[in-house]
């Protein structure tokens, strides 16, 4: 019987001024979250209040370039994320990839396309990509 899976989906923000919206993002779900004086007390305050949370699932803050587009930031990222939550660190690998605060450009979707994204969601906030499950 083959197993069933529920999509394994990372949040990525680069929104400087995400702030309280942070909490409001769905607990046990992989946030990776631009490290700001406004974002990073929030941040602080989850870490205290989900102790639980784990590596896999709770809140990961990075620091990014003042001048860096948040387009360029999710790019610069994306090693890093798949590193953590892709094949050799979850079984299974997280499939999708919510952005807040980047537009989804040519350039990536086409870096994305480079992990195996190949369906592609704009939004008013940013953007949702998914890839399929790797074949064993």
């Amino acid at each position: 019987m083959a197993k069933v899976f529920s999509p394994y989906k990372v949040s990525v923000v680069v929104d400087r001024e995400f702030s309280e919206q942070l909490a409001r993002l769905t607990p046990g779900v992989p946030v990776w979250i631009v490290d700001t004086s406004i974002n990073k007390p929030v941040a602080q305050r989850l870490w205290r209040e989900r102790p639980q949370s784990g590596s896999l699932t709770g809140i990961t803050t990075f620091d990014a370039s003042n001048s860096a587009s948040p387009e360029d930031i999710v790019a610069s990222m994306l090693g890093a994320i798949d590193l953590h939550h892709g094949v050799y660190s979850a079984d299974p690998p997280f499939t999708v990839i919510e952005v807040f605060g980047a537009r989804l450009t040519d350039k990536l979707k086409a870096e994305l396309s480079e992990y195996g994204f190949n369906e592609f969601e704009p939004g008013s906030t940013g953007f949702r990509a998914t890839r399929p499950l790797p074949v064993d």
